[in-house]
């Protein structure tokens, strides 16, 4: 039971991955499936920032005695990840707000059952079309 403080985070990284990518399969709802990206994005920055964690590394300032440093490339690899995730998570809410107003629903089902009628709607309308002579 001594090895669980050492695998602590990366169970945590795995809950959250796996509750994020299953939020984002199971879910109709396109802000649902926002919140489990956000969710999975979380993980992998958890994930990097203990795989760039050194047990007895200090920061990477030199001084007299110190021999072991901490890189500091993970913790700015992922402060540039997390501006791009919000910036994505804009967009998509941005998205989302744009086909709730053309749609008026946020439920993937209800979308594609209105984009396929609208489409027989055109077909029915072009065959029409075609057997008054037009075309």
């Amino acid at each position: 039971m001594n090895f669980l403080p050492g695998i602590f985070n990366y169970l945590v990284v795995v809950f959250l991955m796996m509750a994020g990518f299953y939020v984002v399969i199971a879910q109709g709802n396109l802000i649902k499936k926002l919140v489990g990206l956000g969710l999975f994005q979380a993980s992998v920055f958890i994930l990097y920032i203990t795989m760039g964690n050194l047990a007895g590394g200090r920061a990477p300032i030199v001084v007299e005695g110190v021999t072991a440093y901490s890189s500091p490339l993970p913790h700015v690899l992922i402060l540039t990840a997390i501006v791009v995730g919000v910036a994505t998570t804009a967009v998509g809410l941005a998205l989302a707000v744009r086909i709730h107003e053309a749609y008026d629903s946020v439920e993937e089902d209800q979308i594609h059952a209105e984009d396929i009628a609208a489409d027989e709607a055109l077909m029915n309308a072009e065959t029409t079309g075609r057997e008054d002579g037009r075309r």
